[in-house]
């Protein structure tokens, strides 16, 4: 089959976000082996995960800044590059220490692959097919998180170094095909890096991992009282206002904080934190199902299933209805969706079939949220030269709400002792917190109103 020019492309940005957000997922069933070679505790082994994330939201602003700057073919192309060096440094480990910096690396290129790859559809694709587009790199997070447990589990079987092996060959078949098809995109040196908003943002984001890494979910509230938590809450919470007044100041802000002037940006970026509440939801699904229906944790992790093949095969659907709806009515749906997906699961988790309904129901709801929509809503809202610093906002936002949602459901869970009214509850909880996005979702722009902006 031929593929045009825009088709090569988006194949191409697709493999790498693909590979990218596959080694979130993949990494979970290689948890236990990598424990045992290192001889690390459950709470130091979290670290795999959570300097993957810190650093991917570090990344993020830094990649999006510098394709601003120097173009995004050589940055899109220097992010594959760290993300394969990453996985490298990671699989040839002697260390934990080592595997964690192999892991930071990888968070690091995987953060600016996203939005330089979102920013290219801004930059290549006419309006009326930025939808669409968007909607097939969107469906890589549920395809990845298909895929990422299942292809993990398969490799185990030799070892847990070949799960960042398979990186080295998909990373390079990716840079020889960025070098030849993606087009070249000019530097502006006219734009300074922003050094001291890079600071203040790593301190803090660094500051909130730390404190929420070291909360005890089963002994919440002595845990938060402790000089391992609160101090670096309170930190991180003290230099959010410090960020916002030196990125004011900045010339050239490494976060554009003056697209908060737009109630557009306001709105989908107060969606967007509702959203990495509910993703961080679907982390106990697993947990809820083994207490609820006395599943076993093989069958209880297939319990997943619905809600992430609905998002693979929703996004890209997702993204050609967004050409012809617009935003504002996706959003409002799928936002609706996760209402009643969450209420089910909250008050009818006795019920299997209920509960398979209601994986589908947050499948689709979360095929809209962390899809096209927010993102096409974003390139719309950013001026041409900021897209890709107005993608990694959305990035930065959702993976502030992943984190806190993580401690938080994790907090009502652990404070009934994993009985299952604890999971009820904090499903329920984060119903209504769906409520709030679909009442925010209503006050974004018409298809018409959009396409005012677009043209204006």
């Amino acid at each position: 089959m031929h593929l045009n020019g825009n088709n090569q492309i988006l194949f191409l940005l697709f493999v790498g976000v693909f590979m990218g957000s596959l080694d979130i997922g993949i990494v979970g069933p290689a948890l236990p082996s990598i424990q045992t070679y290192f001889l690390v505790n459950e709470r130091v082994l979290s670290w795999v995960f959570t300097i993957y994330i810190l650093f991917f939201m570090i990344g993020t602003p830094l990649m999006a800044k510098l394709s601003d700057i120097y173009g995004r073919k050589s940055i899109y192309i220097l992010d594959i590059f760290l993300f394969a060096l990453g996985s490298l440094i990671t699989i040839t480990s002697f260390s934990y220490d080592m595997l964690l910096l192999g892991r930071a690396i990888q968070g690091i290129g995987a953060g600016g692959i996203f939005p330089v790859a979102n920013a290219f559809i801004g930059d290549i694709f006419p309006p009326d097919k930025r939808g669409g587009a968007l909607g097939i790199l969107s469906s890589v997070w549920g395809l990845s998180s298909v895929l990422g447990p299942i292809l993990g589990g398969l490799l185990l079987n030799y070892s847990w170094q070949l799960l960042f092996i398979i990186n080295l060959p998909i990373a390079g078949m990716v840079l020889i095909g960025s070098l030849y098809i993606l087009p070249k995109s000019q530097k502006n040196g006219k734009i300074r890096f922003d050094w001291a908003g890079l600071t203040v943002l790593g301190f803090m984001v660094i500051a909130l991992a730390y404190g929420l890494n070291q909360i005890e979910t089963n002994n919440f509230i002595s845990s938060v009282s402790s000089l391992n938590v609160w101090p670096y809450i309170v930190l991180s919470g003290i230099l959010l206002p410090i960020l916002w007044f030196v990125e004011k100041r900045a010339k050239d802000p490494l976060i554009q904080v003056n697209l908060f002037k737009s109630l557009e940006v306001k709105l989908v970026s107060s969606i967007s934190i509702g959203t990495g509440l509910v993703q961080a939801s679907t982390v106990f699904v697993p947990a809820f199902v083994i207490a609820a229906l006395s599943f076993s944790t093989t069958t209880a992790s297939l319990m997943l299933m619905p809600i992430v093949l609905t998002m693979a095969l929703g996004a890209p659907v997702i993204g050609k209805l967004l050409d012809k709806f617009g935003s504002r009515n996706i959003m409002v749906t799928g936002a609706f969706c996760i209402v009643i997906g969450l209420f089910i699961m909250g008050f009818f988790s006795k019920s299997f079939y209920l509960f398979i309904f209601a994986g589908i129901l947050v499948g689709v709801g979360m095929s809209t949220a962390i899809g096209s929509p927010p993102r096409y809503i974003m390139l719309i809202e950013s001026p041409p030269k900021e897209r890709a610093s107005g993608q990694a906002l959305i990035n930065i936002i959702t993976s502030f709400g992943q984190l806190m949602g993580g401690a938080l459901i994790g907090a009502v869970i652990g404070s009934y002792a994993g009985a299952v009214n604890g999971y009820q509850l904090a499903y329920i909880a984060i119903g209504f917190v769906a409520i709030l996005m679909t009442i925010l979702a209503l006050g974004l722009k018409s298809k018409k109103q959009q396409l005012k902006t677009m043209i204006g």
